[in-house]
């Protein structure tokens, strides 16, 4: 829910739509509903087993369930909200994104069973330049609605070899094979974690990532991104 403070807020100065710059209602946040309306939804929440997130992952990491909440192309709605979180230091996006997923999806069973929300981490050159961490804002929002706590501790990041964005399939792989690594499987050992990404492309970060939980000895792994690149 929209806090009594936040709705205080927006009577005095209202907040503009992220999108199209029209003034949100009260009980609209970050985007105004008709550019909502306008994302590209996967709608994958209706088979989270074997949609074409999934795919990325068969046979690779034991995933359960996985879930895209907007396919990303560049140049497009997700891709500037993206952006703005990413890159223009909008970090209050990430918690009303993560928010506005779990409300949407919340009623489909997504979120059952889980038992962790683990962001995907940045290095800590990364994050100290950033200033914070985008999944984990996400992550943040998401256990707003839903309760699920978020954990940081378990993985970290030791390796950030440039951005994904100009590299092929295998190069990708390359980048990130050794860039996680494992520092406390207690919190995570014989859990449900759902990984929190922003944007899933190849998958080849979340399933490093995930790698490591694998040998933390988790009993399930999840994946949840804002957004897809569908090849």
């Amino acid at each position: 829910m929209i806090s009594f403070w936040d709705r205080l807020l927006n009577l005095i100065s209202p907040q503009p739509c992220a999108m199209c710059g029209r003034r949100l209602s009260i009980s609209e946040e970050l985007i105004c509903c008709e550019c909502n309306l306008d994302l590209p939804r996967t709608n994958y929440d209706t088979d989270p087993y074997s949609n074409e997130l999934a795919h990325c992952f068969w046979g690779l990491i034991p995933v359960e369930r996985c879930y895209a909440f907007t396919f990303y192309r560049s140049k497009s709605l997700t891709s500037h909200i993206i952006y703005g979180l990413k890159y223009g230091g909008r970090r209050e996006w990430g918690i009303i994104a993560g928010r506005m997923i779990a409300r949407e999806i919340i009623g489909s069973g997504f979120f059952e069973g889980i038992d962790l929300l683990l962001p995907v981490p940045l290095t800590r050159k990364r994050r100290r330049s950033r200033g914070y961490n985008q999944s984990e804002e996400l992550a943040r929002g998401i256990s707003e609605v839903t309760e699920i706590p978020v954990e940081t501790r378990s993985v970290c990041r030791k390796i950030f070899a440039g951005s994904q964005t100009s590299r092929n399939r295998w190069q990708r792989v390359e980048n990130v094979a050794d860039a996680f690594e494992l520092v406390d499987a207690g919190p995570v050992h014989a859990r449900h974690v759902l990984i929190v990404d922003d944007v899933v492309t190849t998958g080849a970060t979340i399933r490093a990532c995930a790698q490591q939980l694998v040998k933390a000895g988790v009993a399930k792994i999840s994946v949840l991104a804002f957004g897809f690149a569908k090849s």
